[in-house]
């Protein structure tokens, strides 16, 4: 029987980077650097890779990573949702390390990627499940023509992994590349249009095994992610209405708000088994689609409706700008589309456990 309670490894990993997040991510700076032209903190992405060696958990020792598994990567994940850090963690260390993790020219880009000093990012559109069909672009005459839409953190990116017709993954230097920004919910995570006009790529290797191998893995760690939003939006409202009060007393203490927050609390509780069961899965290659479908089905609805709860609950605080819990819940709304939609992943499960629809 899997254990899926945190190893004491991992409560020291957790403890370590919320730490690091407590000192250099704070939500006054998340919100003020969302507003300016550069979304992303590479100052907090350094101090994670370099300083951390995050970067390069999923990577074998032998190829410059850190030989980690998914169930360390997944408390990385909760801790950053529950910073909203923005980071281009998952779209770098996850989704472009699986991807490489699958090919097999991918060398010394794989090595660079797990060192955290080169920044990758996965050129499918950030909306699409782990089974979906994906665009391509056009190889011709050995160059690279074609447009990609809905790209996260190809902002950030130094290098794009991008499929092309005649089924290859190519990398491609984010310098021979255009990159147009897209309207994005979520701030932190700012998506974009990749143009390539005759761009030159280096054909790592198979895009179709890549693309699913690293969407299944962002679709079952976007969980993690998704419950450490939801854990802060509970914990910062729990605190706040023990503070507040009203007709002389807190409003925790009304009857009503506490079934609420219960009601949340025992959603999250659930939420961290399905988390928790995803990444395990991940990590020992066991009922893997099965429980990310699972994860992805419960999670983002969770998220949604805690982050929901927790601007609600703040009364008119929580409706201003000043205050984090927008960001929180721009988050948990972007994340409910990202990697397959609550719905395409129940309808993926129903199929794998042969449950359909009469």
């Amino acid at each position: 029987m899997t254990d899926l309670l945190y190893s004491e490894e991992e409560e020291a990993l957790r403890a370590a980077v919320r730490d690091l997040l407590t000192d250099h991510c704070d939500a006054p700076g998340v919100i003020a650097r969302s507003e300016s032209d550069t979304p992303h903190d590479l100052q907090l992405w350094k101090l994670l890779t370099d300083g951390m060696g995050l970067a390069g958990l999923l990577v074998p020792e032998d190829r410059g990573g850190q030989g980690a598994t998914h169930r360390e990567v997944a408390v990385v994940l909760e801790e950053l949702g529950r910073a909203v850090a923005p980071v281009p963690y998952l779209t770098s260390a996850v989704v472009a390390t699986e991807a490489l993790l699958a090919c097999d020219g991918s060398g010394e880009l794989l090595t660079r990627l797990a060192s955290g000093r080169t920044i990758g990012a996965l050129a499918v559109p950030l909306h699409l499940a782990p089974g979906a069909a994906f665009p391509v672009v056009r190889l011709e005459d050995g160059v690279l023509h074609g447009e990609l839409t809905g790209i996260a953190d190809a902002s950030a990116a130094d290098v794009l992994l991008v499929p092309a017709d005649d089924g290859g993954l190519y990398a491609v230097q984010a310098d021979a590349v255009t990159v147009a920004p897209q309207v994005s919910l979520d701030l932190t995570r700012p998506v974009g249009r990749v143009v390539l006009q005759g761009a030159a790529g280096h054909r790592v290797g198979e895009a179709e095994p890549a693309v699913r191998r690293a969407l299944r893995a962002a679709a079952g760690l976007l969980a993690s992610e998704q419950l450490g939003l939801a854990d802060w939006s509970l914990t910062e409202t729990v605190r706040y209405l023990k503070e507040r009060k009203q007709f002389n007393r807190p409003v925790g203490g009304f009857q009503a708000l506490k079934h609420r927050l219960a009601q949340q609390w025992l959603e999250i509780v659930h939420l961290r088994a399905a988390a928790r069961g995803a990444a395990d899965a991940l990590a020992t290659g066991e009922d893997v689609d099965v429980s990310v479908a699972v994860a992805q089905a419960y999670a983002a609805p969770v998220a949604v409706r805690t982050a929901e709860e927790a601007l609600q609950l703040h009364g008119g605080i929580g409706m201003t700008w000043e205050h984090p819990a927008h960001l929180y819940l721009k988050r948990a709304k972007a994340d409910s589309i990202a990697y397959g939609t609550a719905g395409a992943h129940r309808a993926a499960l129903a199929e794998l456990v042969d449950l359909q629809a009469p």
